[in-house]
């Protein structure tokens, strides 16, 4: 029998991993653990470790988020119902470089269109894309429409309890969840994991996301600064450069304090953003392998 001590991770997930918002405690624990298994499986698959060696904890927050049913006004079903989320999707189509004329106007565009514009761009699959666009920006205006907003709250501390609970060597956080666990490190400076990875971050996408991060971004010179969690964690991000979530590219280029900041292909198919990819990449695995003394 082995005397290892496994390593204790804490992951917090992105967008489209609610399990709904009618689900008892007991049955939330037992999804909580299939994905924390699902997880963990996929870690020690790409770092040829057996899954004993990982104590991983799944840090959930979806429920806190109430995004409500989807409404759609008359003759408006390619629109998404919420302002905020419509603003957030025509500041993402500009970063993107979406030209107007496809849109017919950023404020208005039509998911049909947008859709079809970002498949043909990251040569990706059409269907999924539009499921997926709808999905991300009501998701990302649910926990990002206020400072204060008892959901954001909510999340945010969530994702802290976790951590402060399991003591993790490593938190990796994909998508969304790299926005909530960012605020949750910098809400509770005594949570100092060795690792803090970002997988398919949207930190710095503008507008949408870093301006609204609490912490502020500091002003540095002419330029924008996000401040790193504090105290001795390490930060490295991952991005695909055919993830249109983890814009704008190089996260580095707009945080202080990221130790290594990768753009490599994760994926070349239609799950381009899926937290499956990353787990299983080859980077990814490179960059947690060290906690494991392997």
């Amino acid at each position: 029998m082995s005397n290892i001590t496994p390593v204790r991770i804490v992951a917090v997930h992105g967008i489209g991993n609610s399990f709904g918002s009618e689900v008892s405690n007991e049955t939330l624990e037992e999804l909580r653990t299939r994905r924390a298994s699902v997880w963990t499986q996929q870690l020690s698959s790409s770092l040829r470790v057996t899954a004993d060696r990982i104590d991983l904890d799944f840090a959930y927050y979806a429920d806190k988020l109430v995004t409500g049913p989807v409404v759609q006004g008359p003759g408006n079903s390619d629109l998404l119902d919420d302002p905020l989320a419509r603003e957030m999707l025509a500041d993402w189509a500009r970063e993107l470089g979406v030209p107007e004329e496809v849109s017919q106007g950023h404020a208005t565009m039509p998911l049909r269109a947008l859709s079809s514009w970002v498949a043909r761009k990251f040569d990706l699959a059409e269907g999924p894309m539009r499921i997926f666009i709808p999905m991300l920006f009501r998701e990302v205006a649910a926990y990002l429409r206020a400072e204060d907003a008892p959901e954001r709250l909510a999340a945010r501390e969530e994702v802290a309890r976790r951590i402060a609970r399991h003591q993790p060597r490593v938190v990796i956080a994909h998508s969304l969840g790299s926005v909530v666990a960012y605020e949750a490190l910098h809400a509770h400076p005594e949570l100092q994991p060795d690792l803090f990875l970002t997988l398919g971050s949207p930190l710095a996408l503008p507008r949408v996301v870093f301006e609204r991060l609490t912490p502020s971004p500091r002003r540095t010179g002419s330029a924008l600064r996000g401040v790193r969690p504090p105290g001795g964690t390490r930060w490295v991000n991952i991005a695909d450069p055919g993830d249109p979530v983890a814009i704008p590219p190089e996260l580095s280029r707009f945080f202080d304090g990221i130790l290594l900041d990768h753009t490599t292909v994760i994926s070349r198919l239609f799950r381009f953003h899926h937290s499956t990819n990353y787990l299983q990449a080859e980077t990814t695995a490179a960059t947690i392998a060290p906690y494991f003394d392997v």
